[in-house]
């Protein structure tokens, strides 16, 4: 899988990005209606990158990030791992539960449901999006919530995945609100074979 998701064209990362553009519309439609506050996402870039290098895109393997990870079922199965700083993850918190900015410091029980919803919010719009472009039926597993150094999180994300992939479509995601915005990192984790299943399905296998 490491050579075909490495080789692919600017037609086919062009197309990944179009369903990243698509999964941050409803995911922002469906944020908005949750907090009752306007929310705009855009996707500034979508990379292929090792995983061993997902660290680095979030601020270096020692950086405490919120990491949310679900599995995904159906004839294209993988991973997906949303990374935020942990100021960043605090301030959707905030967002979600009618607080002032800055109010969250450390996530209760409650705090960490909300953020697992808004992980399981985002997984279902970038999949809803691929499977509206690929006709594929793509399901989430029940996510998975750490907060946590982010060469902690992958590790225990490595040991899990296995042989199953070892690169990573980054989506890169920011959320924008009428006051302030906020960088998230969205990671799909193709098993091998996966990939080509998409785009074979998209209409852009070279």
């Amino acid at each position: 899988m490491s050579e075909d998701i490495l080789k692919l064209s600017p037609l086919q990362l062009d197309a990944l990005r179009e369903i990243g553009n698509v999964g941050a519309g409803n995911a922002a439609t469906a944020l908005s209606q949750l907090i009752n506050q306007k929310i705009d996402m855009t996707v500034p870039e979508v990379s292929i990158l090792p995983l061993g290098e997902v660290p680095e895109v979030v601020g270096g393997p020692d950086a405490m990030v919120a990491g949310v990870y679900l599995r995904v079922f159906g004839p294209a199965p993988g991973s997906i791992l949303f990374l935020l700083p942990r100021e960043s993850a605090f301030y959707l918190v905030d967002m979600l539960m009618g607080r002032n900015q800055g109010e969250t410091q450390l996530l209760n029980s409650m705090d960490e449901s909300a953020l697992m919803e808004i992980g399981n919010i985002l997984a279902g719009a970038y999949l809803n999006a691929l499977s509206y472009f690929t006709k594929l039926t793509l399901l989430p597993s029940i996510p998975a919530l750490a907060i946590d150094m982010a060469g902690a999180i992958l590790s225990v994300i490595l040991i899990q995945l296995g042989q199953m992939g070892d690169h990573a479509l980054v989506i890169e995601t920011e959320f924008t609100t009428d006051n302030d915005g906020v960088k998230g990192h969205f990671f799909l984790i193709p098993d091998p074979g996966s990939l080509n299943t998409i785009l074979t399905a998209i209409g852009v296998k070279e």
